[in-house]
């Protein structure tokens, strides 16, 4: 039998806390407030106070986990150590799935601001090619490529921002508690589910634990610090954009950010936005590639996907076989997919991986806790909750794919059985 060979530790905390902005910014400035505006108006400031809430309680667990568990895989891992193989699955499958339909988000979030019209489609599918090819010639290289993208991200957003203040942020009644609560409390909460969507990204910090130099140490304080950091940014967007557009606004637009800078008369920053937007798909587009990877890799070393997928290249040091297969699946999805029912299936899969995460924290004896089990129950009901408040139509297609996921592991258990 051949063992393959280790990933190398290569990351720093700098590294870590920019895989994580980048996996997480991009997904939910530039995706998820005009759903989310749908579902909830005014309201969508409660819920993403809401998502905030879940988010922090599922990124403590996560941190507790990894000090303990620094390999690639992130819940997966954890979820079998903690509480069994089934529940290692179901976290790392959900995942999976989950993630996979975030990258083509990603990729058509990308094409709609940079492409010309009619060419999304095909832009999109380069775009996931070309950062498949990133990912495969080093960790390193997706670490550069991911700051210089956080940074261009940021410096468009402070755009906005300052476009947005211009009008003195009043040009709407949005803050009203009438206001808020206009679409209801099922409606807040279903746009908590689709805007946890754009704070899922601390995973991909622990999904690469066998990468990050001093684990125990770097994965808890990255993932803490790139959560604080996105909240603060989410929180002043959504200001500046209701406040600005005004909640039908913001519903209405397909680019809600861009639509501000024009309204508060800056049409010359539209261009600068579309740069901005572009640059942070990317940078999730190129974080989410390789978290996917490792969790492949760690689900492929336990033949809970195939064990092809478990190749790590011998010079490269990544899983090629995994991304290359990803890569193929998304570009897949990109040509048929929607954006929309995108977000939700992605959201569907991703609360169940933290409602897993959740439970193997709380397993946890007391000389590995770093915070109490509270926290964990919380996390644990609010990832459910979230998950029932989702379209129905994202609901039903996650229970059917995490069932084919079920039966392929029955099989395959069931075929090595036999083989013994």
């Amino acid at each position: 039998m051949t063992t393959q060979p280790a990933l190398s530790r290569r990351l720093g905390l700098a590294d870590a806390v920019f895989i994580g902005l980048g996996s997480m910014i991009g997904a939910g400035v530039f995706a998820a407030f005009t759903p989310a505006a749908r579902t909830a108006g005014n309201g969508l400031l409660i819920g993403l106070v809401v998502a905030a809430i879940v988010a922090f309680c599922n990124a403590t667990s996560s941190a507790q986990l990894a000090a303990v568990y620094p390999s690639s895989g992130g819940t997966y891992v954890y979820g079998r150590e903690r509480l069994g193989p089934w529940w290692g699955f179901l976290a790392g499958w959900a995942f999976v799935i989950g993630k996979i339909a975030s990258c083509a988000a990603m990729a058509l979030t990308f094409a709609a601001y940079a492409a010309p019209a009619g060419w999304e489609r095909p832009v999109a599918v380069v775009a996931v090619v070309a950062l498949a090819v990133v990912n495969y010639v080093g960790v390193t290289r997706t670490a550069l490529a991911t700051r210089v993208i956080v940074v261009i991200s940021l410096l468009a957003l402070a755009v906005v921002v300052a476009a947005g203040a211009t009008t003195g942020l009043g040009a709407n009644d949005w803050a009203g508690g009438g206001e808020l609560v206009s679409h209801g409390w099922y409606g807040i909460l279903q746009s908590a589910g689709l805007l946890f969507f754009a704070f899922a990204g601390y995973a991909r910090i622990a999904t690469m634990g066998e990468e990050v130099r001093n684990p125990s140490k770097t994965i808890p304080l990255a993932i803490t610090i790139a959560l604080a950091i996105t909240v603060v940014v989410y929180g002043l967007i959504a200001v500046t954009l209701l406040g600005t557009l005004g909640a039908t606004g913001v519903s209405a637009s397909s680019a809600p950010l861009a639509d501000t800078v024009r309204v508060s008369g800056w049409a010359w920053a539209g261009p600068v936005v579309r740069v901005g937007a572009a640059a942070a798909s990317l940078g999730a587009l190129l974080a989410l590639i390789a978290g996917i990877g490792r969790t492949s890799l760690a689900m492929a070393r336990e033949g809970d996907l195939p064990r092809w997928l478990s190749a790590v290249h011998p010079r490269y040091r990544v899983p090629h076989h995994a991304e290359m297969a990803i890569a193929v699946v998304v570009v897949g999805l990109v040509l048929t997919i929607d954006l929309r029912g995108a977000i939700g299936f992605s959201s569907f899969g991703v609360l169940l991986y933290y409602f897993v995460a959740n439970l193997s924290a709380f397993s946890q004896p007391i000389e590995h806790r770093r915070y109490p089990r509270a926290m964990q129950v919380l996390g644990a009901v609010a990832c459910l909750t979230l998950v029932a408040t989702l379209p129905v139509a994202g609901i039903v297609v996650g229970v059917l794919v995490l069932l084919v996921g079920v039966g392929y592991r029955l099989a395959a258990r069931r075929i090595g059985t036999r083989g013994r």
